[in-house]
């Protein structure tokens, strides 16, 4: 993964919000740390490395669209992934495999990565074989766009804490650009789709995927993708192509195509 440079022009002109004070990240490795955050899980590629990912639905989860693609730019098989929800020090809520993995119709897998339109369009829901019916385990709402100067959180999974997942509680919103939110959050190389929540009248929704690490001013940041527009039309997507086929099926993009960019997932080798 390559930190993107891109946002600089924008915040130059365009300046900079105010940044809220940054909390800890906290390991969950705790049943009672966990508590809330059982469906946030690591998302396994096989022999190849990890992404993070969240449960939206019994049998859906929501990841970043660069995670399905190996270095060459080409679909990972869907039996290549496992998702192990609430994984903590190698125990799991619950283990699935993936039926079919299906990236947003209008994302364009690129090497450069230096166009937000690509990051705004970074999503990707799979599907589990099986669906996860557990107390304590459950889907995640939608929460609307945060604002700019908005507090948010992250729970991600990444390099150095891939046995159990971090949670920051609270990191800010500094902008966002062309359906691109800019955070202050701090995500790792295995972040990549991270769930990134808002708390609105006690209850806990996603508002955005990560997507990347970018610069501004060479500081670290985190960048989102906009959920609202894109998911409903990746879900709309999905639910027009019908039940999975045996063996699993995925969204074909042209195989020419491949991504360099993103808080990509962390390699096994």
């Amino acid at each position: 993964m390559r930190q993107i440079l891109f946002l600089v022009v924008f915040w130059v002109c365009g300046g900079i919000a105010a940044q809220a004070q940054q909390s800890e990240l906290v390991t969950l490795d705790t049943r009672q740390d966990s508590k809330g955050w059982e469906g946030v899980g690591r998302l396994d590629i096989q022999g190849k490395g990890f992404c993070t990912a969240a449960l939206i639905r019994d049998r859906l989860i929501l990841t970043a669209a660069h995670c399905l693609y190996d270095d060459n730019g080409k679909l990972h098989p869907a039996n290549l992934f496992e998702f192990r929800a609430g994984l903590r020090d190698g125990r799991a809520n619950a283990t699935r495999r993936i039926s079919r993995a299906i990236g947003h119709p209008d994302y364009d897998f690129d090497p450069n990565g230096t166009d937000p339109s690509r990051v705004a369009m970074d999503i990707a829901v799979l599907e589990l074989a099986q669906p996860i019916r557990i107390s304590g385990v459950r889907p995640y709402l939608i929460a609307p766009n945060p604002l700019t100067g908005d507090d948010v959180g992250v729970v991600s999974y990444g390099r150095g804490r891939e046995e159990a997942a971090s949670l920051q509680e609270v990191c800010s919103v500094l902008g966002r650009q062309t359906g691109v939110i800019v955070m202050n959050c701090d995500v790792e190389f295995g972040s990549s789709g991270s769930p990134v929540f808002t708390v609105r009248d006690g209850e806990t929704r996603i508002a955005s995927v990560v997507s990347a690490m970018a610069q501004i001013n060479g500081e670290k940041v985190a960048l989102g993708t906009s959920l609202d527009g894109p998911l409903s039309t990746l879900l709309s997507h999905f639910a027009a192509l019908g039940p999975a086929r045996p063996g699993g099926t995925q969204r074909l993009l042209n195989s020419s195509e491949r991504n360099d960019t993103g808080a990509k997932f962390i390699r096994s080798n």
